[in-house]
């Protein structure tokens, strides 16, 4: 009989880990390449759509900051969950939902124009995502149900009362009969940096980045929540909470989500739809994992998987690639990333015998 079982390395190297992400990067790009040479497609030609032709000019990379910017929000604050060892999956049910709350002062108050309005939106989609997130950590810390099951069921509840709402209530009654609110206008969108397309919530996501690094590096809080994730018993033995952790964990991602579903309604959008966000709830996993839960590393994650969607974008157009294939490609991204970690941080051991029950021999 061959048992075979995965143990924790003593002593993960270090130099394995920082390469981690580059070997998860590269083992992403070579089976991608297989994947669409079996499609009939120049594999070269379409990498080169995918990650160089999105940098060859000025507007592109406006465009790049613009999608990285609500990438980055969420990926910082699941990178504060993660680590912390709770496992926010539902960031883009909580992302609808500050979309959905900060909108309803331009909505339900149209013709409102003031300074006020934005700091308004900004605030009401923070508290609305963090009170969105606050639902899986009530259940979590009372009931002890498992949080990966009630975020992520919570992005469906979201999204359809998104997808009611445009289609009752709030559709424009001037448009048409299309399934959109009314249009955002004046102090009610995101000011933008002279004639290029950056607006304020790229300015939001580098604030993000830096009051996460100092979060997690500079602050006691973020001390005991690295603690509670990597030594949850430690931690209740030093006197951490274990309910407060969870309870933090949530709504600070929460919230950073809520504030990337209003920038994308006041920013690009303008309007609230059906769909306000392309996935970057869900990509934001990947985000959080490939910056190695580092706020400096979410950020050139950011950049990176920002730069997949252009370049998908650039692929469906140029070269006929399907959506799915471009969705294909970012989820072998996250699979090689949990498979390089797993290799750097546990070892495969085997036994042959009669029985797997003596390990180590």
């Amino acid at each position: 009989m061959i048992s075979v079982w995965i143990e924790p390395r003593a002593r993960p190297s270090q130099l394995m880990s920082l390469a981690s992400p580059l070997l998860a990067l590269l083992l992403t790009v070579l089976s991608g390449g297989v994947m669409f040479a079996a499609r009939g497609l120049d594999p070269l030609a379409l990498l080169y759509v995918y990650f160089l032709d999105p940098l060859a000019t000025l507007w592109s990379l406006e465009e790049l900051a613009v999608k990285a910017a609500p990438l980055v929000l969420i990926g910082a604050g699941l990178a504060v969950s993660f680590r912390a060892g709770v496992w926010n999956i539902g960031a883009e049910g909580q992302l609808v939902t500050g979309a959905i709350v900060g909108s309803a002062v331009p909505v339900l108050w149209h013709d409102w124009q003031s300074p006020w309005v934005l700091p308004v939106m900004l605030g009401a989609a923070a508290f609305g995502g963090a009170l969105y997130a606050a639902l899986p950590a009530i259940l979590k810390n009372r009931a002890g149900v498992n949080e990966i099951l009630t975020s992520l069921m919570l992005v469906y509840v979201a999204q359809y009362f998104l997808d009611w709402l445009v289609r009752g209530p709030w559709r424009d009654p001037q448009g048409f009969n299309f399934p959109r609110s009314v249009t955002f206008e004046g102090w009610q969108r995101l000011p933008v940096l002279g004639d290029s397309r950056l607006h304020l919530g790229v300015g939001l996501a580098l604030l993000a980045v830096a009051a996460v690094h100092v979060l997690q590096r500079h602050s006691l809080v973020g001390f005991s929540m690295r603690i509670g994730g990597e030594a949850p018993r430690a931690s209740v033995f030093s006197g951490f909470s274990r309910s407060g952790t969870v309870w933090l964990g949530f709504m600070l991602s929460g919230a950073l989500a809520g504030l990337a579903g209003i920038c994308e309604v006041a920013g690009p959008g303008g309007h609230l739809q059906p769909a306000v966000s392309p996935g970057y709830g869900f990509t934001a996993i990947i985000v959080a994992f490939l910056g190695r839960l580092h706020a400096a590393g979410v950020l050139l994650a950011g950049l990176l998987l920002a730069l997949t969607y252009l370049g998908a974008e650039a692929a469906q157009m140029d070269m006929g690639v399907s959506v799915k294939t471009s969705q294909v490609f970012q989820g072998m991204l996250l699979f090689f990333i949990l498979a390089c970690d797993t290799a750097v941080r546990h070892r495969f051991r085997m036994a042959i015998g009669r029985s797997g029950s003596k390990r180590g021999q």
